[in-house]
């Protein structure tokens, strides 16, 4: 079998659309002190016990809880994401909250939106692809769940997919890769050969 031999597709399109990182600081804060010294941030304890500092630049949400302990969402790339909580961080201390150490950061997961620009055949994909989940009366979307990297893969017959689960933006590119690859040797991706 040649399969070297076949015509491979154009490359994927990638576009990382959030980054989640987990954040602590070793030392609990003061809530209701932080929102009287920044008054734009949304803080209801009775609704949810963490406080919501949004920044512009990099555009993130980061949700602050009296342990300690920060969430950092939305933004676009491991290093935004780490230059948003050291932002909030810079901001705190300039407001004289002592912060003690350094933030210790950890990405959780990170979201990215992909167009493989060709058809899939869900429906054999299903079939021929181990760790799957069909449903489409459910869902119109097969789960594919990578062991290496591990990550979950939304696969939908359009050659759009969403990858979620990352850790590090690489194991994204290279599981891109990778299913890409494991459709082409199976047939499942049909590209638009007109364009």
């Amino acid at each position: 079998m040649e399969s070297c031999v076949m015509p491979k597709g154009p490359e994927p399109t990638i576009k990382i659309e959030n980054v989640v990182a987990s954040v602590t600081l070793f030392q609990r804060l003061d809530l209701s002190q932080i929102q009287r010294s920044f008054p734009d941030v949304e803080y209801k304890p009775a609704q949810f016990p963490g406080l919501v500092f949004r920044l512009q630049k990099p555009k993130t949400a980061t949700l602050i809880f009296s342990s300690g302990k920060m969430v950092c969402t939305g933004a676009e790339s491991e290093e935004e994401s780490i230059k948003a909580v050291k932002t909030v961080v810079k901001l705190l201390k300039k407001e004289g909250f002592l912060i003690k150490e350094e933030p210790q950061i950890e990405i959780q997961n990170i979201v990215a939106s992909v167009d493989l620009h060709g058809r899939i055949d869900l429906e054999r994909a299903a079939a021929e692809l181990e760790n799957v989940m069909y449903e489409p009366e459910q869902f119109p979307g097969l789960i594919y769940r990578m062991e290496q990297p591990k990550v979950v893969i939304l696969m939908f017959a359009s050659g759009k997919l969403v990858c979620t689960g990352a850790k590090y933006e690489r194991e994204v590119y290279e599981a891109v890769q990778k299913l890409k690859g494991i459709l082409e040797d199976k047939n499942l991706l049909i590209y638009n050969t007109t364009s």
